[in-house]
């Protein structure tokens, strides 16, 4: 392993835990080694981490990390970088970075595959950076890599006022496709319209096949669902001749009590359950490499930019997953490790 000549050459650190996981566990901060990088990797000295939905789920004990990874919290972070495991990566010693972990990001140091990096743009916080990797990887997996999504089309985004939706209806607006978006509050609703989405429908008080049956005649090409169970029936109501449902989560349950395939087989539509988590090194790479190539730019421009709803110190952990838990947020929340 090559050192920073900065670096303390730490072998403890502080790290995130679930107690009994489960409804009713709890979190704590508690003593844990420092991760030692592979080959293929390198140690980041950990400034932000990102909280998603899934780390809610990992605590309710129903989303495990993949088998080998960290128990610990976490799937993004930013940082420096302040060890690698090989020579071949000595170039990104001291470079501020962010990118996914498939664990272990609620802690002061993280081990991150070196060809999944994205360097922070100057003149981002690392809050900013943390709030970015997973949350533009699954929008854009899905509107494109998985959706095929081109300009002059249309996108379909539910809970678009999440990470995962505010990156979606600006990924797919900057091409030139239209995006609608499902939300639970006027607020959302503003916020969205803000970003580029043509419609947004307050779901609580409104039929949104109706009104975009009668707004998007043609139907949507992509349609990003992280709801699922009776939503997948709506779904296929305003879908487009070829369309693609792709479902990343199943908020809504797990179940669907009717699913009539007659109209999925008359629009050649296509149900695609989508994670990212536990796709392969080299998938997410490729994956990390596209993203870079295509809105990078754009990220460093400020033409595309996460949204953050809540950046709160990690000692405050239990705070941030109140707030995703109720659905308080427009955008990211993001615990700050260090700052």
């Amino acid at each position: 392993m090559i050192f920073s000549k900065d670096w303390s050459k730490a072998t403890e650190m502080s790290a995130v835990f679930v107690d009994a996981p489960g409804p009713h566990s709890e979190l704590r901060i508690a003593p844990l080694s420092v991760p030692t990088p592979t080959n293929t990797q390198v140690l980041v000295k950990v400034y932000a981490a990102g909280v998603n939905r899934a780390d809610l789920a990992q605590r309710a004990g129903i989303y495990p990390p993949p088998p080998g990874e960290s128990e610990v919290l976490g799937l993004e972070v930013a940082g420096i970088v302040v060890a690698v495991g090989d020579d071949s990566n000595r170039h990104w010693l001291d470079q501020a970075v962010f990118g996914l972990v498939p664990g272990g990001g609620y802690a002061e140091y993280a081990v991150i595959e070196a060809d999944q990096l994205f360097h922070k743009p100057a003149d981002w916080s690392f809050v900013q950076a943390a709030a970015t990797a997973e949350v533009f990887l699954t929008a854009y997996q899905a509107l494109f890599a998985i959706g095929g999504l081109t300009a002059g089309g249309a996108a379909l985004v539910h809970a678009g006022a999440s990470g995962v939706g505010t990156a979606a209806i600006q990924l797919a607006h900057s091409i030139g496709a239209k995006v609608a978006v499902t939300v639970g509050s006027t607020e959302k609703a503003k916020a969205c319209k803000e970003l580029g989405a043509s419609v947004a429908i307050e779901y609580k008080t409104t039929d949104f096949t109706t009104e975009l049956s009668q707004s998007f005649k043609k139907g949507f090409d992509v349609n990003i669902d992280p709801i699922a169970a009776d939503y997948l029936a709506k779904d296929l109501q305003v879908l487009a001749l070829d369309g693609k449902i792709v479902v990343l989560a199943m908020m809504g349950g797990r179940k669907v009590a009717e699913f009539d395939l007659a109209p999925m087989f008359k629009k050649r539509g296509q149900l695609i359950c989508s994670t990212l988590r536990n796709r392969t090194n080299s998938y997410k790479a490729e994956l990390v490499a596209k993203l870079t190539k295509d809105f990078y730019q754009a990220f460093v421009s400020g033409a595309i930019r996460p949204v953050i709803g809540l950046a709160l110190p990690w000692q405050q952990v239990e705070v941030a997953h109140q707030q995703i838990a109720t659905n308080q947020l427009v955008g990211k929340a993001v615990l700050q490790i260090i700052g």
